[in-house]
This record gives C-alpha cells, sequence and structure tokens, in this order.
C-alpha cells in the first residue's frame, strides 16, 4: 500500500467555534449574541434548539484538550466569543470572560497544541446589532476595540490569528438570504456589512501586530468553485455572477484592493446598492482592507454549479444545480468533489499569491452513531478525509504554500440554523449525557498525523 507523504512541519489541527460549542450562555458574564436571539426566534433552527448548552466546552475544557493530546493533534483552530468578552460589544470589559481564553491557552500550550485564534465567527453582540450591526461603519470600530482587548491579553502566548471567519456567510447569508443570524434579508445591507467586515479586518492587522509582533495573522474565507451547468453563454454568465458574489467579492479587496467591477456592475444595474452606488466605501478603505497579511485560510466543503434563469424557453430553473447523485452527497446534502480541494488552493495561489496558507476548515456531516460496543465507524467520512488531503497534496506538489489543514470539526457541534440535526464531528457527542466518543475518523486522523502521511488508496 502506497502512502503519500506530507512536508516536514505541516501542521495538523481541528477547529471550533464558539456558539457551536461552548454553551454557558448566560454565565460568568457573557452578554447576549445576535445567534441566542436568533436561535430563540420560532422556525430560525430546524430542530429548534439554540447554542444555550450545546458541548458544554465551557466547563468541559480539559477534557476536551486531554481529547486533542489523545489524537496527537499539533494545532486547535477555536474562536473566542465577542459578548463573553465585551458583553456589550464595547468599553466594558468582562475580565472573567478573558480568563476562560487566557486559562484555554493556557491548557493548550501546556498539551502541546498550539492554539489559532479566530477573533470573530459570527457571534456578534446584540446590543451592536441593536445598533445597525454590520450595516454600521461604527461596529468596525467596535470590532478593532474588542480586537485589541483580547491580542493585548493573549498576545503574548497566541501567535497565530485569524480576524475573521467566512465573511460572506456573516454578510450575505446573515443579511442577504436570512438564513443566519441577525436573519436580515436586504441585499444594500448585505454589501455595506460585508464591506465593514472586510473594513474591520483590515483596520485590526496592525493592532494585533503592535500587541502580539511575533504573530502571523490572516483572514478566512469559505471559497468554492464556481461551475456552468452547461456550455451556454448564458449559464456561463450565471457561473461568473455567482464566482463574484461568492468568492471574488472577498477575494479581489482583500489582494488586489478593489471589488470586482463586472459584480458592482452587476448590483448598481438590479437595484442591490444603497441608492445605486457604492458610495458607503470610502476614500482609503480599500487601502486598508488590502493590508498585508501572512496568510490566507480556506476552508472548502463543496463546488457549485450554476444554471441561468434568464433561459426563456425554459421557466422556473433553480440557480444552482446538485449534479450528483444522492450517494455522493453528504448528510447536509452537499456534494462530495475532492477535486475543488484543489481547484480552489490552485486559484487562490495562482491568482492572488498569498505567502501562506492554512485549510482551516473540511469536513463532513455523515450521521453514524455509537454501535453497541460504543464504536462509531463513520468510513464514509475516513474516505472524505483522505481524498481531500490527497487533492491538497496535489496542490502542494504545484507550488501552492499550503502549511497546515484542519479537519472541522474536533466534535459534532450546533450547526447554526441546523440545529443538532448535523454531525461534522471526528468525535461522537451525546448531548444528553456530554459524552465524547472518538469515532474512527478520529483515530485515522491521528494515525495521519503519526505518520504525517495518507496511505494513497484503501
Amino acid at each position: 500500500m502506497s502512502s503519500v507523504t506530507f512536508p516536514a512541519g505541516f501542521v495538523w489541527g481541528t477547529a471550533t467555534s464558539a456558539y457551536q460549542i461552548e454553551g454557558a450562555v448566560n454565565e460568568d458574564g457573557r452578554g447576549e449574541s445576535i445567534w441566542d436571539r436568533y436561535a430563540k426566534t420560532a422556525s430560525n433552527i430546524k430542530d429548534g434548539s439554540s447554542g444555550d448548552v450545546a458541548c458544554d466546552h465551557y466547563h468541559r475544557w480539559r477534557e476536551d484538550i486531554a481529547l486533542m493530546k489523545a489524537l496527537k493533534l499539533a494545532a486547535y483552530r477555536f474562536s473566542i466569543a465577542w459578548p463573553r468578552v465585551l458583553p456589550e460589544g464595547r468599553r466594558s470589559v468582562n475580565e472573567r470572560g478573558l480568563d476562560f481564553y487566557s486559562r484555554l491557552v493556557d491548557g493548550l500550550l501546556g498539551a502541546g497544541i498550539t492554539p489559532y485564534v479566530t477573533l470573530y465567527h459570527w457571534d456578534l453582540p446584540q446590543s451592536l446589532q441593536d445598533g445597525g450591526g454590520w450595516r454600521d461603519r461604527s461596529t468596525a470600530e467596535a470590532f478593532v476595540e474588542y480586537v485589541d482587548v483580547v491580542s493585548r491579553r493573549l498576545g503574548d502566548r497566541v501567535n497565530h490569528w485569524i480576524t475573521h471567519n467566512e465573511p460572506w456567510c456573516s454578510g450575505f447569508l446573515g443579511h442577504q438570504k436570512g438564513e443566519h443570524a441577525p436573519g436580515v434579508r436586504d441585499w444594500p445591507t448585505a454589501v455595506m456589512s460585508s464591506h465593514h467586515l472586510l473594513l474591520s479586518h483590515g483596520w485590526a492587522v496592525p493592532t494585533i501586530r503592535r500587541n502580539s509582533p511575533s504573530a502571523e495573522v490572516g483572514i478566512t474565507l469559505n471559497l468554492s468553485p464556481s461551475i456552468p451547468a452547461s456550455s451556454s453563454p448564458e449559464d456561463a454568465d450565471a457561473a461568473r455572477r455567482y464566482d463574484g458574489y461568492m468568492n471574488r467579492w472577498f477575494l479581489e479587496p482583500l489582494y488586489h484592493a478593489h471589488y470586482p467591477p463586472d459584480i458592482v456592475a452587476d448590483y448598481a444595474a438590479e437595484g442591490r446598492l444603497p441608492s445605486g452606488e457604492m458610495a458607503f466605501v470610502r476614500s482609503g478603505d480599500l487601502r486598508h482592507v488590502a493590508v498585508p497579511t501572512d496568510f490566507i485560510g480556506i476552508n472548502y466543503y463543496n463546488r457549485t454549479v450554476v444554471r441561468s434563469d434568464r433561459v426563456p424557453e425554459v421557466k422556473n430553473r433553480p440557480r444552482s444545480v446538485l449534479v450528483a447523485p444522492q450517494s455522493e452527497r453528504t448528510a447536509i446534502g452537499w456534494e462530495v468533489y475532492p477535486h475543488g480541494m484543489f481547484e480552489v488552493l490552485m486559484r487562490v495561489h495562482l491568482d492572488y499569491r498569498p505567502p501562506k496558507v492554512y485549510v482551516t476548515e473540511n469536513g463532513a456531516s455523515f450521521l453514524d452513531g455509537p454501535d453497541p460496543a460504543k464504536r462509531v465507524i463513520d468510513r464514509r467520512r475516513v474516505q472524505f478525509l483522505r481524498e481531500h488531503l490527497l487533492a491538497a497534496r496535489r496542490a502542494i506538489d504545484e507550488g501552492v504554500p499550503l502549511e497546515g489543514y484542519f479537519a472541522w470539526s474536533l466534535m459534532d457541534n450546533f450547526e447554526w440554523d441546523h440545529g443538532y440535526t448535523q454531525r461534522f464531528g471526528l468525535t461522537w457527542i451525546d448531548y444528553a449525557t456530554q459524552e465524547r466518543i472518538p469515532k474512527e475518523s478520529a483515530f485515522w486522523y491521528r494515525k495521519v498525523i503519526e505518520q504525517n502521511a495518507v496511505n494513497g488508496r484503501e
């Protein structure tokens, strides 16, 4: 059996986010977040649940670090809950919240695990939302204040910082589609919010560098290849538009200091901009957005096959197409397409030339549970991870400066609007008892880490 090795020093980790695992939403001075409010609103979450308890990581973090150590993880990517640190979003610091993350960082370092800290994984303090949220430029200013507080406290021990996780989700899922908190459905608000998210990133990077001078700083984007469903000009144009909406709207300002002109023109023509123009982008904003960073984090899950809704002879055509049979999809319905990992990594490398790349999330939801012997045999997840890692290795061979991979996720958790109906974890969680049971995929991943290699065929 052949094996495919990874470069020496390649970083192997897993990832989580605060609202999805911590629980303890009303403890030790934590304020309300937009996800607390959104989850408590009828019909927003598929199973009517919330992150009030989740995986109870706030109380069980020592147990979870022991689990990470047993899996031989070199790194752990987690997020900090803004309302746990600044309950009202600004000014008044909750030292008990900071203490929790300080203990967590010390615990990780004591176990030989490097912390990778995400500063914003969607849990905006509700008080800031009440004042306008990301639509308002002042929220970008508040973000810098929050980042300053956190990086001053942890910057002596944390050497890897991610400003934002998936600003497309915050900007568009949360403000255009309304499928994530805060549940707004308004194009101009979404466009403005996406800009202020990127602006807050640009403003925060110098603050982190000042408070944590030896650290590397970056941002994480969720990227998806956009493929036309046919060779028709209409479908090609639909794929261009989707690529601009999903990928280029964030990559272009971050690396080229401008928004994609074709998408700006589309949005202006369709009334999707405030007052029909980009006046909310002030002089100097894009220079700040394009501040040099040390790496980009890429989250990859699936591709998007797109067709036009503008073909007159075919009525009611959906804009995106699921071309794979059900057997080739995950439990959440996403197509399994490992080659997309290679495509995304190559595209970012060739078009934008970041100095360093991490895959900061990659994983799949499958619902396999424990058998009578308390074994979770999740072979589809093993196959998913293996094929995606092999695709990532091919990208390295082609010159992509990929230096680490973080499997999503360390444990099953609150999957946003899907509640607890999906299981992405390497560890199975019994939500009634909080028992943690590592799945077969966890043990497979530990073997990969130990060998720094993936079996070429199994």
